[in-house]
């Protein structure tokens, strides 16, 4: 009996596939090497403000369903990228937080999405203003190398990325071809 095998995980933004220059780090001690590292919020946190100031470019922060995204709103202007884990398809915290990034504290940095990816919720990420995406499902991924990302073509609530205004309604919007 073979062991199952880990899926493989991609880095898909909306041009497309790409290497990804990131590794997770699970802690800072990573910083000491070469590359950019997602470190777990505690690890962010822990670190000196001079060190997150001077080395910006190369560190993102992993927030989990129960992190509290207030822990780092005052210290956005230090991460060059936020990662948002989806452990579970249910588990649907992290979209709130992705949307509060743009939205409310207008964050101009990469948003990621991590973990359970799924065909029908990447639409709403793209629309909630999710913009790395790491993707193992393996319909996703399949989907995706076909240049299909799904999803209905009109919305009637309004999202961070601008959408075009639908006929006859104000509140209709119609997806962005």
């Amino acid at each position: 009996m073979t062991e199952p095998t880990t899926p493989e995980t991609r880095l898909w933004t909306p041009k497309g596939f790409r290497e990804d220059e990131w590794a997770h780090a699970e802690s800072a001690d990573a910083l000491s090497g070469n590359g950019r590292f997602i470190l777990p919020l505690q690890a962010f946190l822990d670190l000196d403000p001079q060190v997150r100031r001077s080395a910006k470019e190369r560190i993102g922060v992993m927030l989990q369903p129960g992190d509290q995204l207030e822990k780092i709103a005052d210290l956005l202007d230090q991460l060059s990228l936020v990662a948002l884990a989806f452990p579970a398809f249910s588990d649907g915290r992290s979209f709130s937080k992705g949307e509060l990034l743009r939205g409310r504290h207008h964050f101009e940095g990469a948003v990621r999405a991590t973990g359970q990816v799924l065909v029908d919720q990447l639409p709403h990420m793209l629309r909630l203003g999710f913009d790395e995406f790491e993707i193992s499902n393996p319909v996703l991924l399949k989907r995706l190398e076909e240049g299909r990302t799904g999803g209905l073509g009109v919305y009637y609530q309004p999202a961070e990325v601008p959408e075009l205004k639908g006929p006859k309604y104000s509140w209709r919007r119609m997806r962005n071809s």
